[in-house]
């Protein structure tokens, strides 16, 4: 039903209803009054009452939204709705998730705030019509979003992104909502913990579990828990307030079980629930940002106020249209009267000093440290060096620099050749040891854990501070899903941020000893995919000069993610710092060409180890009279053609690839062999591009456990004599 009273934001919405009891009482006017950014009073009526207002807004908005097009996950955030509006009220509105399928909640809260205005979307029929379309509200939370700090899809991923904002900006808060059916996808309290033990000061942000039983098809794994013993599970964690607010106390329609839906409570005891999560959202938000680690838990049943509840409520289905009785029955228990909706988006615009689209800490570019010249090492041709040394030296640098920069390490930099960053930058520690690099307000953060390393490293990058993250290449896929969540990402950012710069290092050519467990090049294949997306470049610096090259690269570029892949010991220097920044940025470079000689055989090398049986294979390729050239194929992506990659999509677009001349200059051959130390795919751009018609691969192929990177190589058919062999048959 329309009416003319209504608001212009509130076209579109299907049904309204009376106003409450007492509304010209406690809604005469907004809690939140003109010129502040939260409510004066927590404990007052009012303020309890348009939090309920607020709650039941949000629950209307997304019902409606998520029924215009069946489609969408109502249900987890209207258990969380008190728990929004509570934080909403008291300006705290730097809210990001851990649960994707909230989404539609937080849209809400964007379009309520006038946040969504700079999508366009004015109505709610607008964002109905947006709704997982195209260039509009996608199904999951993204922070393309005008309003929305970080995206949100797989599980266990948003406490780093609230992490993040904490570390990067002291007094404000950031809770993140966490549902009870993600709790242990994966370490999501134990990455909280190591924080807090790294950064002790740093409560500042505010875990808010929605405990409402149900996960996505069933019953939550800690549905059983009893208040006593979550409490407890989160103290185990470290954190020392833990505030429970449960429905279930406040019930007084006799609901069986111990999950309650406040939606059929009397308003008097809707009010008193509002208002108990209200004052205790309070008590919680003062106590992290007073030094404490804290969390908040609300506990309300699924889908509380909507369709239906339980696991029922997640999903909406093709069935659970807009003109189903089940649906209309939701949205009319829902429905308020023009002057709530008023009040309502009243105090979402005052929330938090404005829109989050104008106000969150995501819509700024953060200020950086500038880093001046690199202090690079230009080793010379004629010795040896350890690449992840050689890049150690410059991150070492850009810690001193940049005093809010991050490193990240699970299994250590000393094991990775990289001690030289520890001795700079110090390993964060609550324990001072001088001899292990430790200190408390050291720059390398070291959780045995690849989940918590690449999710601070990602969260900061997003949040625009400059990090890294050091792994093993075998232990990085670990970690990788939130890079890549984070890379996609950037890609739709409205604003500039430091790249996410990762470097894999004791790659499958040199774990003989310790067996397949540490022989995983297979992620190569994920990084060669991703190239596709527009700002994702695996980097191969052939050398120790390559990877400074490689380093100085990624670090100085913005909106993409850098991975640097490269060994631990010591290796043949093929290129100048000159010709490796060349190579970097071209893609591709010849590291060494016959002089004469008649069959033409090129290989095209991404790796440094690897390239060991490579010269091997020249030198009897040569004897038998053929001409060699070895080209280091440094940054794949710039090989590919400009229509193989979506880079016209990507914020900060890169359009540069290498030209055909240049190409066919380098890869013209009677024999192409392109060779990797891991697998083949990224070095799809050489093989479609080549005009050589008779082309092979030499790549991994699984891991065993050897006694040298000689014998893991030649189990692999990494052999100087199966290159020539290959190579003189074709």
């Amino acid at each position: 039903m329309a009416t003319n009273t209504a608001p212009q934001f509130c076209e579109g919405i299907q049904y309204f209803g009376t106003a409450w009891e007492n509304f010209s009482k406690h809604a005469s006017r907004a809690a939140i009054g003109e010129g502040q950014s939260a409510i004066s009073d927590p404990d007052s009526h009012d303020a309890a009452y348009q939090t309920l207002l607020m709650a039941d807004a949000l629950r209307y908005v997304t019902l409606q939204v998520c029924g215009s097009k069946g489609s969408g996950h109502p249900g987890g955030f209207a258990s969380s709705a008190e728990a929004y509006a509570a934080l909403v009220m008291l300006g705290h509105t730097n809210i990001v998730t851990e649960v994707g399928h909230h989404a539609p909640g937080f849209y809400s809260a964007m379009f309520l705030d006038t946040s969504l205005e700079e999508m366009g979307i004015k109505t709610v029929s607008d964002m109905m019509t947006r709704f997982r379309e195209k260039h509009g509200l996608l199904g999951h939370l993204s922070g393309a979003i005008p309003g929305l700090l970080a995206p949100a899809g797989p599980l266990g991923q948003g406490q780093h992104f609230a992490m993040a904002g904490a570390l990067l900006h002291p007094g404000k808060l950031f809770p993140v909502t966490i549902g009870d059916g993600g709790m242990g996808e994966p370490y999501v309290l134990n990455s909280m913990m190591h924080f807090n033990t790294a950064y002790p000061k740093v409560t500042n942000f505010l875990p808010t579990l929605i405990w409402n039983g149900y996960s996505q098809e069933h019953h939550s794994m800690v549905s059983r828990f009893t208040n006593e013993e979550m409490i407890a599970y989160w103290k185990g964690h470290g954190f020392k307030e833990v505030v429970l607010v449960n429905a279930k106390d406040f019930d007084d329609s006799n609901q069986a079980g111990e999950y309650a839906d406040s939606s059929y409570f009397s308003l008097k005891q809707r009010l008193a629930f509002a208002a108990a999560v209200l004052s205790g959202m309070n008590k919680a938000a003062k106590s992290a940002l007073g030094g404490k680690l804290t969390a908040f838990i609300i506990k309300q049943m699924k889908g509380a106020g909507v369709h239906t509840v339980g696991a029922k409520s997640h999903n909406l289905y093709p069935t659970d249209s807009l003109d189903k009785p089940h649906m209309i029955e939701g949205l009319k228990r829902r429905a308020l009267n023009p002057e709530a909706w008023a009040i309502v988006r009243e105090n979402f615009m005052r929330a938090g000093g404005g829109p989050a689209a104008k106000t969150a800490v995501t819509e700024h570019v953060l200020e950086l440290a500038p880093l001046g010249r690199m202090p690079f090492n230009d080793y010379a041709k004629t010795e040896k060096a350890v690449p992840a040394t050689a890049m150690g030296a410059m991150v070492a640098y850009v810690g001193t620099q940049d005093r809010r920069f991050v490193v990240t390490n699970a299994d250590g930099n000393e094991a990775s050749a990289m001690k030289n960053i520890n001795d700079a930058l110090k390993i964060r520690h609550p324990t001072a040891d001088p001899l292990y690099n430790q200190e408390p307000e050291g720059q390398v953060y070291e959780p045995l854990n690849e989940d918590a390393c690449a999710g601070l490293a990602a969260g900061l990058s997003l949040f625009g501070s400059r990090a890294l993250w050091l792994s093993y290449e075998s232990f990085a896929i670990n970690g990788w899903p939130i890079v890549q969540t984070v890379a996609q990402a950037m890609a739709e950012l409205r604003r500039k941020t430091p790249s996410i710069v990762t470097m894999f290092t004791a790659g499958a050519l040199e774990q003989g000893r310790n067996g397949w467990t540490h022989q995983r090049p297979e992620i190569e294949n994920y990084f060669a995919a991703q190239m596709r997306n527009g700002n994702t470049y695996p980097l191969f610096p052939c050398d120790a000069n390559a990877i400074q090259a490689a380093y100085d690269y990624a670090t100085n570029s913005f909106n993409k993610c850098m991975v640097i892949i490269a060994s631990k010991s010591p290796l043949p220097v093929y290129m100048s710092i000159a010709e490796a920044q060349h190579a970097v940025e071209e893609g591709a470079a010849t590291i060494y060409e016959s002089k004469s000689g008649g069959k033409t055989v090129v290989f095209a090398v991404t790796g440094d180890m690897v390239l060991l049986p490579v010269f091997e294979a020249k030198d009897q390729l040569e004897a038998q009279g053929c001409r060699v050239r070895i080209v280091a194929v440094v940054n794949p992506r710039r090989l590919y053609r400009p229509t193989d990659i979506s880079w016209d999509t990507v914020a900060e677009p890169d359009n540069k690839f290498m030209d055909d001349g240049h190409f066919n200059a380098l890869f013209d051959a009677d024999v192409l062999l392109a060779i990797s130390g891991g697998p083949s795919a990224v070095l799809e751009p050489v093989l479609l591009r080549t005009r050589a018609a008779r082309r092979d691969t030499f790549a991994w192929k699984r891991g065993e456990t050897t006694a040298s990177p000689a014998e893991i190589m030649a189990f692999n058919g990494l052999t100087a004599v199966a290159m020539v062999k290959r190579a003189m048959a074709a």
